[in-house]
């Protein structure tokens, strides 16, 4: 996986995923689109350089899931950190590979420009490598079962990321809403499998017609991960079978122009939240 060439930081070193690139490259620095990939850019280099201390565990987790502070300068912020280490085994999943599929799926979300997804990089930390994606301040008491009705737009987007990158575990508890008002999708680390694996709480949306803004983004992320740098840096994450599938499940969806309905296998996650 591609590393970095700066020297060590403090007690960790930077490894793994740099920030992508600025896709308002081109746009007048005084526009909101220029801040807001700037300000990407920063908390991703601050995510992959900056001084990873472990807090300690977060609960109800059935892997190594870490509260974290990452410092760097005078600057600060909270971190998941999942350590390869502490992945359990799965048997259709290849051991060693979720911390990686947490950061593709950012990639991916970062591409498309939707759902929201936590900047999220791979690295070296005190447990060894792992992902280390920015924590969201968010109300507990709220998850995907409340939130739906109220926030319908995002969820369709949601939605349709979780077809794209097959994510097998959309927990209710996944979705989150932020202090910021907006909803957070988290917990990506059984996505990508080039097998059928949809499981997922958000079954609503079922037969009706994707918004034509969606369609076009899903045909520019299926031709980028064919022929584009982000094809190959999913490639580099996990491999070129799964980013080759992520690819077509894009150009499907968006040829079919309607949310999926559920396979034959199990299309539901347990628990549900």
């Amino acid at each position: 996986m591609p590393g970095d060439e700066r020297p060590p930081k403090h007690r960790v070193r930077r490894a793994g995923e740099e920030a992508g690139p600025d896709r308002a490259e081109g746009r007048s620095d005084s526009s909101d689109a220029s801040r807001t990939a700037r300000e990407l850019d920063d908390l991703l280099a601050l995510l992959a350089g900056g001084e990873l201390e472990v807090l300690g565990r977060l609960p109800r987790a059935s892997n190594a899931t870490l509260l974290a502070r990452v410092r760097e300068g005078g600057r600060e912020a909270r971190a998941v950190y999942k350590p390869r280490a502490g992945e359990a085994p799965l048997w259709d999943f290849p051991e060693g590979t979720l911390c990686a599929r947490e950061v593709a799926a950012f990639l991916v979300a970062r591409e498309l420009g939707w759902p929201n997804v936590p900047p999220t990089v791979l690295r070296d930390g005190p447990l060894g490598v792992g992902s280390v994606q920015l924590f969201v301040e968010h109300d507990p008491g709220e998850h995907a079962l409340t939130l739906a009705d109220r926030y319908p737009d995002e969820f369709r987007r949601i939605v349709a990321f979780d077809v794209v990158v097959n994510n097998a575990d959309r927990k209710a508890g996944h979705c989150l809403l932020g202090v910021d008002g907006r909803i957070h999708a988290v917990d990506h680390g059984v996505c990508f499998s080039p097998e059928p694996k949809l499981r997922t709480v958000l079954w609503d949306y079922v037969g009706e017609e994707l918004p034509p803004p969606l369609v076009t983004d899903l045909r520019r992320l299926a031709g980028e991960l064919r022929d584009g740098p982000l094809g190959r840096r999913v490639a580099d994450l996990l491999s070129e079978r799964e980013a080759r599938a992520t690819a077509v499940r894009a150009e499907r969806l968006a040829e079919g122009g309607r949310f999926p309905g559920p396979g034959p296998e199990r299309p539901y996650p347990w628990p549900l939240l």
